[in-house]
């Protein structure tokens, strides 16, 4: 008889034991992150930000990576094969990130998001008793000195770009907002000496907040001098981890050359049906030139942004169309829907600078939880000017189209489906090439079912929102290789993608204070497009819209790639 007391385990079960050892460095690593994924058992504390933490990080990361390679990856299941992918690709970046890229040094924005979202994460959702999240409040608080000390050191200001340094001035001013408006007024439901004990808190929070603040403006801001654009090589290596996908970035370019072009015609087109629409004894002009077209889709453009919220309605105007484009998307019944609820919010003022929307669901570790639709106003230092061109950018029918992306059907349903996988590794290591992919991918899916079929001017719209994903790819890659000035790049938004003014001065901003996520858009619907037209031809005349889209979305969210494998039962790439 042979013994079996002492066999190795087999290589799913290693794999579980090695993803459950990374999940656990992940959450301990990053007290907020763990919070923001719904694992409670760290809220009472506050990340560490300095060398021994990144030192700490870059020891597991390379430990769990020898741990993988030891394994025999064809032994593994299929979805297994996906998550050691990802987990692989994952620990390398950690590692390249720590080395490499060294974004804590110069970029203040790494940390400055940290102490607010530590704060809001307690408080946004009621995932325990009040009591006890405001207690976790408080020792967070205590926490800020310290926190903000490490994030000063970290830096070096001479390679601080100025607009990322200038951001983090603006961002740390919402934490005290943030602590006016979340904390204090719960102050009153709380017995008098854990009353006492926020009180005093929240005043060590307020001075850390102000100190922090005074070495932003008085010592960063004129002492920032570093640029925000990424070299040559650094930009093809975070484009290669961020993508996970085949697309390079010279793909990725011709594609969106294409299709600008491709669009433009398009949107001609349509202009000239709605001019004819409007007017039957309107003539296109015969061989216009391209400036022509131009100056003809600008004029319908004129129609829509004619139908436009005030900067007091903007969060109304959302519901309505949430309201609006929930009944469609049941009445077409194209995907299964969440029961989860789903509330529309102004975006928190420490998480205002970068975009004016987005999709806040709960993490993939919480059980419940609502999801927030966040919607930025127009900043009240804008002039009036301003604040038009913002809201003719966000016309009802954008705000239709963006609700679409943001929310029915695209981020609040695909990211709570995500949650709902089996996979607790594919949760917490979402790509969001696919995410974004399948966001753009509903805006043109929902016209095509006939959502709102008289409009022509909303199927402009959407046009203009399918430029705005190409431009952002093409910009992302101007800035950061070509090193293109701000006059350049509005000239692509504004001249060739008819964005307002503001939201390509907002756009710029977004280009050079991030990279690569702006190419996200395209590549990924790009590839999720690619995974429909396969998955028609491989399933011919059974092909069903709604079945196509809940199995698209059984797999959580990881690369396009890996979801076309599984979603046609091909090789795991």
């Amino acid at each position: 008889m042979i013994s079996t007391a002492h066999a190795a385990p087999d290589m799913n079960t290693q794999f579980s034991e090695i993803s459950g050892r990374f999940l656990e460095d992940l959450l301990q690593h990053s007290p907020v992150t763990a919070t923001g994924l719904g694992d409670h058992r760290f809220d009472d504390k506050l990340d560490e930000v300095d060398a021994g933490a990144r030192t700490k990080e870059l020891h597991a990361a390379r430990e769990r990576l020898v741990e993988l390679d030891a394994l025999d990856r064809d032994q593994l299941t299929r979805g297994n094969q996906v998550d050691f992918a990802l987990l692989r690709q994952r620990l390398e970046k950690t590692i390249w990130e720590l080395e490499t890229l060294r974004e804590w040094e110069w970029n203040p924005l790494v940390s400055i998001g940290t102490p607010g979202n530590s704060l809001y994460l307690l408080l946004s959702r009621d995932f325990a008793p009040l009591k006890d999240r405001l207690a976790k409040v408080a020792k967070r608080c205590r926490e800020f000195p310290r926190f903000f000390e490490q994030s000063r050191s970290s830096l070096v200001k001479e390679k601080t770009p100025y607009i990322h340094a200038e951001t983090a001035v603006d961002q740390n001013k919402g934490i005290l907002t943030l602590l006016d408006k979340l904390v204090v007024p719960h102050l009153d439901e709380l017995p008098p000496e854990p009353k006492a004990d926020l009180e005093e808190a929240i005043q060590i929070a307020r001075d850390a907040v102000d100190e922090h603040q005074q070495w932003l403006e008085e010592e960063l801001l004129p002492a920032a001098k570093g640029t925000p654009r990424l070299s040559e090589e650094l930009y093809r290596e975070k484009f290669a981890f961020d993508l996970f996908s085949s697309l390079s970035p010279g793909d990725l370019r011709k594609r969106s050359e294409a299709e600008m072009a491709a669009l433009h015609q398009r949107m001609y087109e349509l202009s000239t049906a709605i001019l004819v629409e409007r007017d039957p004894d309107f003539t296109a002009p015969e061989n216009p030139t391209a400036e022509e077209k131009k100056e003809l889709i600008r004029t319908c453009l004129e129609f829509a942004y004619e139908d436009s919220p005030t900067a007091e309605d903007v969060v109304e105007s959302a519901y309505q169309s949430l309201k609006i484009t929930t009944d469609f998307v049941r009445e077409k019944d194209l995907v299964s829907l969440p029961d989860d609820p789903l509330e529309i919010i102004l975006m928190p003022e420490f998480r205002r600078g970068v975009s004016v929307a987005y999709c806040d669901a709960p993490g993939p570790l919480e059980t419940g939880g609502e999801t927030f639709y966040a919607v930025s106003p127009p900043p009240e230092d804008w002039t009036n000017e301003q604040v038009d061109s913002f809201l003719r950018e966000y016309n009802h029918r954008s705000l239709h189209n963006l609700t679409v992306h943001e929310a029915m059907p695209g981020h609040y349903v695909q990211l709570l489906r995500s949650n709902a996988t089996s996979s607790r590794l594919r949760s917490v290591l979402s790509s969001g090439t696919f995410i974004e992919g399948w966001a753009v991918y509903t805006e043109s899916m929902m016209v095509e079912e006939g959502f709102l079929p008289d409009d022509l001017l909303m199927r402009l719209i959407v046009l203009k929102w399918n430029l705005r994903g190409v431009t952002n790819a093409l910009l992302d890659q101007m800035i950061h290789l070509d090193a293109i000035d701000e006059e350049t790049a509005m000239r692509l938004m504004v001249d060739d993608a008819f964005q307002e003014e503001r939201e390509a001065a907002g756009k710029f901003r977004r280009s050079l204070l991030t990279s690569v996520q702006l190419s996200t858009y395209f590549a990924g619907y790009l590839e999720v497009l690619g995974i429909r037209e396969a998955t028609e031809m491989a399933w011919g005349e059974d092909f069903e819209l709604k079945r196509f889209h809940d199995e698209l979305m059984s797999f959580g969210s990881p690369p396009p790639a890996f979801v076309k494998a599984l979603l046609l039962e091909q090789p795991i790439p």
